[in-house]
Protein backbone atom coordinates (compact mmCIF):
# COMPACT_ATOMS: atom_id res chain seq x y z
CA UNK A 1 0.00 0.00 0.00
CA UNK A 2 1.39 3.59 -1.07
CA UNK A 3 1.95 6.51 1.49
CA UNK A 4 -0.50 8.52 0.01
CA UNK A 5 -3.35 5.20 0.22
CA UNK A 6 -2.35 4.38 3.97
CA UNK A 7 -2.73 8.17 5.23
CA UNK A 8 -5.93 8.77 3.46
CA UNK A 9 -7.73 5.33 5.09
CA UNK A 10 -6.71 6.90 8.10
CA UNK A 11 -9.02 9.94 7.25
CA UNK A 12 -11.65 9.55 5.82
CA UNK A 13 -13.82 12.29 7.90
CA UNK A 14 -12.07 14.50 5.26
CA UNK A 15 -12.53 14.32 1.33
CA UNK A 16 -9.08 13.19 0.69
CA UNK A 17 -7.24 12.94 -3.20
CA UNK A 18 -3.93 12.90 -4.35
CA UNK A 19 -2.71 15.78 -5.59
CA UNK A 20 -2.11 14.83 -9.36
CA UNK A 21 -6.60 13.82 -9.08
CA UNK A 22 -8.06 16.16 -11.53
CA UNK A 23 -10.15 17.07 -8.20
CA UNK A 24 -7.06 19.47 -7.74
CA UNK A 25 -7.60 21.35 -10.44
CA UNK A 26 -9.57 24.74 -9.35
CA UNK A 27 -7.47 24.65 -6.50
CA UNK A 28 -3.73 24.82 -8.19
CA UNK A 29 -1.83 22.94 -10.66
CA UNK A 30 1.58 21.00 -10.67
CA UNK A 31 4.33 23.73 -11.77
CA UNK A 32 6.67 22.00 -14.43
CA UNK A 33 9.49 23.15 -16.15
CA UNK A 34 11.24 24.68 -13.58
CA UNK A 35 14.80 22.80 -11.61
CA UNK A 36 14.18 23.69 -7.81
CA UNK A 37 16.89 21.96 -6.82
CA UNK A 38 18.81 24.88 -5.57
CA UNK A 39 15.92 25.83 -2.89
CA UNK A 40 15.50 22.49 -1.92
CA UNK A 41 19.40 22.03 -1.55
CA UNK A 42 19.06 24.64 0.97
CA UNK A 43 16.63 23.13 3.40
CA UNK A 44 18.68 19.96 3.91
CA UNK A 45 19.96 21.34 6.90
CA UNK A 46 17.45 23.75 7.85
CA UNK A 47 15.31 22.30 11.13
CA UNK A 48 12.15 20.85 11.91
CA UNK A 49 10.69 22.45 15.04
CA UNK A 50 8.72 20.33 17.21
CA UNK A 51 6.70 22.80 19.56
CA UNK A 52 5.39 25.22 16.71
CA UNK A 53 5.32 25.95 13.12
CA UNK A 54 8.09 28.26 12.03
CA UNK A 55 7.36 30.71 8.61
CA UNK A 56 10.21 32.92 7.44
CA UNK A 57 8.82 34.91 4.32
CA UNK A 58 11.95 35.84 2.91
CA UNK A 59 15.49 34.33 2.66
CA UNK A 60 18.35 35.71 1.08
CA UNK A 61 20.27 32.76 -0.16
CA UNK A 62 17.29 31.19 -1.76
CA UNK A 63 16.64 34.84 -3.62
CA UNK A 64 20.20 34.52 -4.61
CA UNK A 65 19.46 31.72 -7.17
CA UNK A 66 18.93 31.60 -11.11
CA UNK A 67 15.91 29.63 -10.40
CA UNK A 68 14.33 32.62 -8.18
CA UNK A 69 14.61 35.22 -11.33
CA UNK A 70 13.16 32.57 -13.73
CA UNK A 71 10.16 31.91 -11.51
CA UNK A 72 10.36 36.08 -11.02
CA UNK A 73 10.68 36.96 -14.67
CA UNK A 74 8.35 34.40 -16.23
CA UNK A 75 5.83 33.02 -13.83
CA UNK A 76 5.03 35.76 -12.22
CA UNK A 77 6.00 38.04 -14.91
CA UNK A 78 8.39 40.27 -13.84
CA UNK A 79 6.43 40.99 -10.11
CA UNK A 80 8.68 41.14 -7.56
CA UNK A 81 8.85 38.13 -5.36
CA UNK A 82 10.27 36.35 -2.06
CA UNK A 83 11.33 33.17 -1.31
CA UNK A 84 10.85 31.50 2.35
CA UNK A 85 10.04 28.36 4.03
CA UNK A 86 7.42 27.10 6.41
CA UNK A 87 8.37 24.16 8.74
CA UNK A 88 6.68 22.27 11.78
CA UNK A 89 4.96 20.10 13.71
CA UNK A 90 1.23 20.71 12.53
CA UNK A 91 -1.28 18.39 11.97
CA UNK A 92 -4.22 21.18 12.45
CA UNK A 93 -6.19 23.03 10.06
CA UNK A 94 -6.21 26.19 12.47
CA UNK A 95 -7.10 28.68 9.96
CA UNK A 96 -7.14 29.45 5.96
CA UNK A 97 -6.01 32.45 4.30
CA UNK A 98 -5.52 34.06 1.08
CA UNK A 99 -3.50 36.46 -1.17
CA UNK A 100 -4.26 38.64 -4.00
CA UNK A 101 -1.99 36.52 -6.18
CA UNK A 102 -0.83 32.84 -6.38
CA UNK A 103 1.58 31.34 -4.16
CA UNK A 104 3.86 28.62 -4.76
CA UNK A 105 4.29 25.42 -2.33
CA UNK A 106 7.35 23.19 -2.52
CA UNK A 107 7.29 19.94 -1.02
CA UNK A 108 10.65 19.42 0.90
CA UNK A 109 8.61 16.19 2.72
CA UNK A 110 6.06 14.67 1.62
CA UNK A 111 2.46 16.69 3.27
CA UNK A 112 -1.00 17.86 3.34
CA UNK A 113 -2.56 20.66 2.27
CA UNK A 114 -5.97 21.46 3.54
CA UNK A 115 -7.71 23.76 0.67
CA UNK A 116 -11.02 25.69 0.25
CA UNK A 117 -12.39 28.19 -2.18
CA UNK A 118 -12.94 32.28 -1.59
CA UNK A 119 -16.21 31.53 -2.93
CA UNK A 120 -17.82 29.29 0.12
CA UNK A 121 -17.04 32.24 2.39
CA UNK A 122 -20.07 33.55 3.09
CA UNK A 123 -20.89 36.88 5.26
CA UNK A 124 -17.13 36.58 6.35
CA UNK A 125 -18.00 33.08 7.58
CA UNK A 126 -16.41 29.64 5.83
CA UNK A 127 -17.60 25.87 6.79
CA UNK A 128 -15.08 23.16 7.28
CA UNK A 129 -17.07 20.49 5.93
CA UNK A 130 -16.21 22.52 2.40
CA UNK A 131 -12.38 21.22 3.31
CA UNK A 132 -10.25 18.77 0.99
CA UNK A 133 -7.20 17.47 1.79
CA UNK A 134 -4.57 16.87 -0.65
CA UNK A 135 -1.31 14.78 -0.66
CA UNK A 136 1.57 16.36 -1.73
CA UNK A 137 4.36 13.98 -2.52
CA UNK A 138 8.20 15.13 -1.64
CA UNK A 139 9.75 17.01 -4.64
CA UNK A 140 6.84 17.92 -6.11
CA UNK A 141 5.94 21.55 -6.54
CA UNK A 142 2.37 23.12 -6.69
CA UNK A 143 1.28 27.00 -7.70
CA UNK A 144 -1.71 27.50 -5.15
CA UNK A 145 -4.17 30.30 -6.95
CA UNK A 146 -5.34 33.31 -5.14
CA UNK A 147 -9.00 32.14 -5.09
CA UNK A 148 -7.61 29.26 -2.90
CA UNK A 149 -8.27 29.25 0.70
CA UNK A 150 -4.99 27.43 2.55
CA UNK A 151 -2.88 27.44 5.58
CA UNK A 152 0.01 25.88 6.89
CA UNK A 153 0.64 22.17 5.66
CA UNK A 154 0.00 18.90 7.98
CA UNK A 155 2.39 16.60 8.66
CA UNK A 156 2.15 12.89 7.51
CA UNK A 157 5.42 11.64 9.53
CA UNK A 158 6.59 11.80 13.26
CA UNK A 159 9.65 14.47 12.30
CA UNK A 160 7.02 17.08 10.97
CA UNK A 161 6.58 18.94 7.51
CA UNK A 162 8.85 21.15 5.58
CA UNK A 163 7.85 23.00 2.26
CA UNK A 164 9.22 25.85 0.31
CA UNK A 165 7.07 29.22 -0.10
CA UNK A 166 6.97 31.77 -2.95
CA UNK A 167 5.12 34.51 -3.05
CA UNK A 168 4.76 38.67 -3.88
CA UNK A 169 7.08 40.42 -2.28
CA UNK A 170 5.75 41.72 1.14
CA UNK A 171 2.95 39.34 1.47
CA UNK A 172 2.57 38.19 5.35
CA UNK A 173 4.55 41.16 6.34
CA UNK A 174 3.28 43.94 9.28
CA UNK A 175 0.77 45.81 8.23
CA UNK A 176 2.06 49.82 8.19
CA UNK A 177 -1.18 51.19 9.57
CA UNK A 178 -4.33 51.15 10.97
CA UNK A 179 -6.85 49.63 8.18
CA UNK A 180 -10.28 51.88 7.82
CA UNK A 181 -12.69 49.05 7.55
CA UNK A 182 -14.80 49.87 4.40
CA UNK A 183 -15.47 46.46 3.67
CA UNK A 184 -16.71 43.60 5.12
CA UNK A 185 -13.90 42.01 3.46
CA UNK A 186 -11.45 44.70 5.23
CA UNK A 187 -12.70 42.44 8.60
CA UNK A 188 -10.71 39.78 7.31
CA UNK A 189 -7.45 41.51 6.45
CA UNK A 190 -4.55 40.10 9.02
CA UNK A 191 -1.15 40.92 7.39
CA UNK A 192 0.17 42.37 4.35
CA UNK A 193 -1.41 40.46 1.13
CA UNK A 194 -2.92 38.27 3.64
CA UNK A 195 -6.54 38.01 4.20
CA UNK A 196 -6.86 35.20 7.28
CA UNK A 197 -10.30 33.01 8.53
CA UNK A 198 -9.03 31.35 11.76
CA UNK A 199 -11.22 28.31 13.67
CA UNK A 200 -12.41 29.90 17.21
CA UNK A 201 -10.33 26.71 18.93
CA UNK A 202 -7.05 28.43 17.67
CA UNK A 203 -6.99 31.11 20.34
CA UNK A 204 -3.29 32.63 20.14
CA UNK A 205 -4.30 33.62 16.62
CA UNK A 206 -7.73 35.02 18.07
CA UNK A 207 -6.16 37.16 20.72
CA UNK A 208 -3.68 38.83 18.19
CA UNK A 209 -6.89 40.07 16.25
CA UNK A 210 -7.29 37.37 13.54
CA UNK A 211 -11.23 36.96 12.25
CA UNK A 212 -12.75 33.60 13.94
CA UNK A 213 -14.69 33.10 11.08
CA UNK A 214 -14.42 29.12 10.22
CA UNK A 215 -17.14 27.33 11.67
CA UNK A 216 -17.40 23.24 12.24
CA UNK A 217 -14.58 20.89 13.00
CA UNK A 218 -10.67 22.08 13.35
CA UNK A 219 -10.05 19.23 10.69
CA UNK A 220 -7.16 17.60 12.05
CA UNK A 221 -4.98 15.43 9.66
CA UNK A 222 -4.09 11.55 11.03
CA UNK A 223 -0.89 9.49 9.94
Amino acid sequence: MSKFETIKGLNKHVSFFHVEDSRFTPYGKIIKGYDFHELQSYMIDIEIPQDQNIYIPSVANMENTRVKEQIQTAFYGEMSIQIGYCNGPNSTLNGLEYHKGSEINIAVTDLVLLLGKVQDIQDNIYDSINVSAFFIPKGTAVEIYSTTLHFAPCKVNNGGFKTIVILPSGTNEPLKEYLEKRTEEDKLLFMKNKWLLVHPERKLLVSRGAYAGIRGDNISIFY
